[in-house]
């Protein structure tokens, strides 16, 4: 008897819940992973959180140029998952590890040999310089597993299993609070590390993460299998992967960039802003881990719905999606808006001036912030079609034809201040949500073929 996909048959709703649950735990509990860092290294002073927080921009940037292929990789395996080619899924996952393990290899090498250039293009003070080379550094060594473990779960996401990622996240999660203290203060025979302690830390943590999704992935028990005794780059596959994973690369880089370049703006109005700047992207962050769940889980849910030839219910996938996120991220913003004040005075208990200029920055981004909802839930769809590069320049053009400009014309040309930078958030979200949302019902969408476009030639020797 044949089995059901229950991805494309059946309960959207059920389908879109089931997979956007375990993804949003799995986002939560990666932010958890930062803040444990944080907190441990917060014990050593502000010079060593300094140089923590230095190095993370230069990690995330080259974290997102490599991300592509894992976001390929996935698009790929959930069609062909869709399509119920079981042959090709295991296939497309051997490929994508193997390139992913390539090119995590080369940033690995050029990153720990740049590390000190990177550093000082932050222009930091002497006495962080030190400790921000060294943690970038053993980070560096350390991303090679983060790369492949990064990749497992994009893999796993396209055919549907996103609990098994999510378990072993919180394994990390939970080991990680424990070995932080271990490496940065050290206990008994652990000599004292300190700030690469945490860096040791995370690589140890993400090394065992690695162990494990490649052990599950041989024994082939979670609908995918590998077998590396016939490995094989098939380098006409990893092209086309790369050609469809660069966008995704490019968006998540200037979207890092743009962080950047925002913050330059904000400082320029002194620390009250940079402090209520601070305040408000860290919400913002929580806030869209939901709406970026659900985004995911329509990617898949699309891809495998068009792999399967079932247009129409990838369409009302997405109407779904896209009320949902909607919905959810409004009633957030609604609650965030009436207790601002309240919710600034956990981060800053002590200055009035500074509760009030961020609890002020907060009400204006949460009127917006069910437009974000809609764009992630579109962005999803596309990414499921295999339509990459749309996503990417709806990035570029919110980011620095909207937002960007906005912010620098009215806090610079108008007696707005700080309050123009503020106002370009939700002027850009409505305005980005309205033009990916008339994108969407233009339909071109539907017209991509990935899976007739990227040919899986493959002889009986290569295949698993």
């Amino acid at each position: 008897m044949k089995k059901i996909n229950h991805l494309t048959e059946g309960s959207i709703l059920k389908s879109l819940l089931k997979l956007s649950g375990p993804i949003i735990f799995a986002n939560i509990l990666q932010t958890a992973y930062q803040l444990t860092d944080t907190f441990w290294v917060g014990r050593l002073g502000s010079v060593a959180v300094a140089a923590v927080s230095v190095s993370f921009p230069i990690i995330f940037l080259i974290v997102s140029l490599g991300g592509g292929l894992a976001m390929a990789g996935s698009i790929l395996v959930s069609q062909y998952k869709g399509k119920e080619d079981n042959k090709a899924v295991n296939y497309i996952a051997l490929q994508t590890l193997s390139a992913v393990f390539f090119v995590s290899v080369i940033l690995a090498f050029l990153g720990f040999e740049l590390s000190s250039l990177f550093v000082s293009l932050m222009n930091v003070k002497e006495n962080v310089f030190r400790d921000a080379v060294l943690y970038l550094k053993f980070s560096f060594i350390g991303m090679i597993f983060t790369f492949i473990y990064m990749t497992f779960q994009a893999l796993m996401r396209g055919v549907g299993d996103v609990k098994t990622p999510m378990f072993i996240v919180l394994g990390t999660v939970l080991l990680n609070f424990i070995l932080d203290p271990l490496f940065i203060f050290g206990y008994k025979f652990i000599p004292s590390f300190g700030v690469v302690g945490a860096a040791l830390s995370t690589i140890g943590t993400q090394m065992l993460a690695t162990i494990i999704a490649l052990f599950i992935l041989i024994k082939g028990k979670h609908q995918i299998s590998l077998s590396f005794q016939h490995l094989k780059f098939d380098w006409g596959l990893i092209k086309k992967m790369f050609k469809l994973g660069f966008p995704t690369s490019i968006e998540q880089s200037t979207r890092a960039l743009s962080m950047t370049v925002m913050i330059f703006l904000v400082s320029a109005f002194g620390t009250i802003a940079l402090a209520s700047y601070g305040i408000g992207s860290r919400i913002l962050m929580f806030v869209i881990i939901p709406a970026m769940g659900l985004s995911m889980a329509t990617s898949t849910l699309v891809g495998q719905n068009i792999g399967a030839n079932k247009i129409k219910r990838a369409e009302k996938i997405t109407h779904l999606s896209a009320f949902i996120s909607f919905f959810l991220l409004s009633t957030i913003g609604f609650f965030l808006f009436v207790f601002a004040k309240e919710l600034s005075e956990i981060f800053i208990p002590n200055d009035r001036e500074a509760i009030l200029s961020s609890a002020q920055f907060v009400r204006i981004m949460a009127v917006s912030f069910g437009f974000i909802g809609i764009q992630m839930s579109l962005n999803g769809l596309f990414r499921g079609s295999g339509n990459t590069k749309i996503p990417m320049i709806l990035s570029i053009i919110s980011l620095w034809f909207l937002r960007i400009p906005l912010a620098y014309f009215l806090s610079k040309y108008t007696s707005l201040k700080e309050i123009g930078i503020w106002l370009s958030f939700p002027i850009s979200n409505v305005l980005s949500a309205i033009l990916i949302f008339f994108w969407f019902m233009n339909g071109t969408w539907k017209n991509k073929k990935l899976i007739k476009e990227i040919k899986i030639v493959r002889k009986e020797k290569t295949m698993l």
